[in-house]
């Protein structure tokens, strides 16, 4: 098995805190741009994209601050990993940044940072941002 890396991305936004914190934290927000579909369970929550799903535990949640899950295969596998969504308001702009911060295999990274600049090009559509 080979050992996952972490890496990290930022994002402008042009939105509140309260409408992105809606959209990164509840499974009808993020079924808007995530996901088709998202259900959860407890602090599990599953995530449908064309017929397949992955499961995700909720690992931290900070209103109007960030999002924290670990994909369940990754949890059982014993691999250190998350993916996380946080986000400030830069108090001279009043622009929302949202920090991303994942975990990929070396071989994998270029597709996981298109996978996930894609969905927050979808998140910005969403938005309006």
């Amino acid at each position: 098995m080979v050992a996952k890396e972490k890496y990290e991305l930022e994002f402008l936004l042009k939105t509140s805190p309260k409408v992105l914190d809606g959209m990164i934290s509840t499974p009808s927000g993020l079924s808007e741009w995530f996901a088709d579909d998202v259900n959860i369970r407890d602090d599990i929550y599953t995530f449908f994209w064309d017929g397949s799903e992955e499961k995700a535990r909720l690992l931290n949640k900070k209103t109007n601050s960030k999002v924290k899950f670990q994909w369940l295969e990754d949890e059982e596998d014993g691999i250190e990993s998350y993916f996380e969504l946080r986000y400030e308001v830069d108090p001279m702009t009043k622009a929302v940044v949202l920090k991303l911060t994942f975990f990929s295999e070396p071989d994998e990274q270029e597709e996981t940072q298109r996978f996930w600049e894609n969905q927050i090009n979808e998140l910005k559509r969403t938005l309006g941002a």
